[in-house]
């Protein structure tokens, strides 16, 4: 378990950067690939407060998290964390709804091509794998 939480240090930050979608104005102009990190820059740009929230949902609710399970699992942290850390997971999956919710809008505005990438599947394969060992921790018995 502990090794499997250590890969999504890596992980997260690959899923980050990959394309989350591909976006156009109509299919014949070609399409943008946006990350969470391109999605990011353009939304400081235009709502700070928007992607203050979105950087903490994004960026340090999941990785902080995965620390936090890391000294969890090496005995560097206490387990009464647990609850907290259970929540930062389930925060960042709010991540996942609101593209999902974006993708959904969008579609329907009809001269929009909207195309999901891998980096998605890979940003929420991981959301829902550090929230599976979490889970597993949790159900674990504790090693003095």
């Amino acid at each position: 378990m502990r090794y499997f939480n250590l890969s999504l240090l890596i992980l997260f930050p690959v899923a980050w950067f990959a394309p989350l979608l591909r976006a156009g104005f109509l299919p014949i102009f070609g399409l943008d690939e946006v990350s969470v990190i391109t999605g990011l820059q353009s939304l400081w740009e235009s709502d700070a407060a928007l992607a203050l929230l979105v950087t903490f949902l994004a960026v340090f609710a999941p990785y902080a998290k995965t620390i936090g399970l890391a000294l969890l699992h090496w005995n560097l942290l206490s387990p009464r964390t647990l609850p907290a850390l259970e929540v930062l997971g389930k925060l960042a999956m709010a991540d996942i709804f609101l593209i999902a919710i974006y993708i959904v809008i969008v579609k329907g505005a009809g001269m929009v091509t909207i195309e999901t990438a891998w980096g998605l599947y890979l940003f929420t394969g991981c959301i829902l794998a550090s929230i599976w060992v979490a889970w597993r921790t949790g159900k674990t018995p504790r090693r003095a």
